[in-house]
């Protein structure tokens, strides 16, 4: 039988296996966090101590993306995934064994669940990077809903246990339970068997791939423009999301169940998105979604806190969850293609230190605005800013020119040095020198422009371009890498664009040879004090 478009990558074993890991292990984070923002509305009546449960769930992504990204590009991408579900589970047992023996205070809830979501900064990129290795480019935007449908299943299915369990007992059991089903979201990761990188070159450094993965991200403009994309939508939605228990309790009749129903209707209006996507994608475009999304996240949320029923407030949020996964979706659709595979969970980590730092810095200045003036005053006051992002961006693209081709290629082979030249021994310097028409300078240096960007993306400390003052058709390029293991490494992080690029830069070079290419090691030498006389 033939699935449906918006199903079509759990066709594949491994993509489905990891799909219900994935439901299981976000089961258990939004299992936690509600039970958590609940239980801190009976530990404390402060505002600003019920948003910051939100803050110390997200506030870890946003200190921790760069350092667990550059783990999960040099390590097993396996092994490490099931490590940060062990690190989660643990913490669900100490959560269960503190609130079965009456011992959680709201300082030791906080901290707790800031530890959780160390647990959550650890596991997002790796699964990011995941997905596009075991499903075609052509469905990475299916599985990528898919897996936002895995996230929002679990966000219905998650807070309707929690409330059940909250309502008929009390959030101690969600706490086991939670433990429970952590431990079995780290046996089905370790089910799944990854394919092993191999290359002849050892490993990267840990410093040294957070500088490479820092850098991508510092020199690629499209990356950068989603990356304060969901910033501010974060922090915009994070004012209804971290603030919603006070919300549920002030609607009319509001209560417990009042506040898990609000929170399944964001899941579910999240899956019908995800269902509807690949049909809404053929009549708008990604840029469509995040502006829509933008505005109707913004009115709905007025809405709400204003009627203040129920009976309105459920579909509202059945609106704001289609317009948080669009949304959400599109965003890191364009992510993902402008990252290469080698760089794939730094990447990801550095889009998801946005996201969550978007909802971390929400939820603490939201949480204070509404000590201050009131929780409708607070969620007000998000919307107008989603109104006035939504006028700002109305013109800029995030999907704007054509998607670029990541995929490995062959490169020049690697280089045989003449002297003997140790692994670490740098910076390595490397010249190519260009006889270009004077007549197409102009041409020539914004193809230049774009070879900047690439080399330093690679890892290139610095690069350069000079022109000869006795030939005004001669050029000389260089970039300096850190050692000679990275100048080799960037071999092996080439691609079909990086390809291309340098045909369009043969394409301007004058005579039967390729340019001369030259590569220098530092001589450090020179650099020791010399011996007394």
């Amino acid at each position: 039988m033939r699935l449906p478009v918006a199903l079509e990558p759990l066709r594949s074993p491994v993509y489905r296996g990891l799909w219900f890991a994935w439901l299981a292990a976000n089961m258990t984070m939004w299992m936690n966090d509600v039970s958590a923002a609940w239980l801190m509305t009976t530990l404390t009546t402060s505002p600003v101590m019920v948003a910051l449960v939100q803050t110390a769930s997200t506030l870890p992504v946003l200190l921790l993306a760069v350092p667990s990204g550059a783990t999960a590009d040099i390590v097993d991408r396996r092994l490490y995934f099931a490590a940060t579900q062990l690190w989660v589970s643990a913490t669900a047992l100490a959560l269960a064994a503190l609130s079965l023996v009456g011992a959680l205070t709201a300082p030791v809830l906080l901290a707790l669940t800031f530890l959780n979501g160390v647990g959550l900064a650890m596991r997002l990129p790796v699964f990011s990077a995941i997905v596009p290795q075991v499903v075609p480019r052509a469905q990475l935007p299916t599985a990528l809903a898919l897996s936002g449908i895995s996230m929002n299943l679990s966000r219905v299915i998650g807070p309707v246990l929690a409330g059940a369990l909250i309502a008929a007992a009390s959030p101690a059991l969600v706490f086991v339970l939670n433990a429970l089903l952590s431990v079995l979201a780290f046996g089905l990761i370790l089910r799944w068997r990854s394919t092993p990188r191999t290359s002849p070159l050892p490993g990267e450094r840990f410093i040294g791939a957070m500088r490479v993965g820092l850098n991508f991200a510092l020199q690629s403009p499209r990356l950068r423009g989603v990356m304060w994309r969901s910033f501010l939508f974060f922090l915009q939605a994070s004012a209804l999301t971290s603030l919603l228990p006070l919300v549920a309790r002030g609607l009319h009749g509001g209560g417990p169940g009042t506040f898990t129903m609000l929170l399944s209707c964001l899941g579910v209006g999240a899956i019908l998105a995800a269902l509807l996507a690949p049909r809404l994608r053929q009549r708008w475009g990604r840029d469509d979604f995040v502006l829509g999304g933008t505005l109707a996240h913004a009115l709905m949320a007025v809405l709400i806190v204003t009627a203040q029923e129920i009976w309105l407030a459920v579909p509202a949020m059945v609106v704001v969850g289609m317009a948080w996964l669009l949304t959400a979706n599109s965003l890191s659709v364009v992510a993902q293609s402008v990252l290469p595979d080698w760089v794939r969970a730094r990447g990801m980590a550095i889009y998801q230190m946005s996201l969550m730092g978007g909802a971390a810095c929400g939820g603490l200045v939201w949480g204070q605005v509404a000590g201050l003036a009131g929780v409708d005053a607070a969620v007000l006051g998000s919307s107008a800013l989603g109104m006035v992002v939504w006028l700002l961006t109305r013109r800029r693209h995030i999907d704007a020119g054509p998607e670029l081709d990541y995929s490995p290629a062959p490169a020049t082979p690697r280089p045989e040095p003449a002297i003997p030249v140790e692994p670490e021994e740098g910076p390595v310097m490397v010249t190519l020198e260009y006889l270009v028409d004077p007549a197409r300078a102009d041409d020539f240096a914004a193809v230049m422009r774009r070879t900047r960007g690439a080399r330093l993306r690679q890892g290139a400390l610095s690069w350069g371009l000079f022109r000869d003052t006795a030939d005004p058709g001669r050029y000389v390029e260089y970039f300096v890498d850190e050692n000679w293991l990275e100048h080799q490494r960037r071999l092996e992080r080439f691609t079909a664009f990086d390809a291309e690029l340098r045909a369009q830069r043969l394409a301007f070079h004058l005579g039967p040879e390729p340019p001369k290419m030259q590569r220098y090691v530092a001589d450090h030498r020179v650099e020791r004090p010399s011996p007394p006389v």
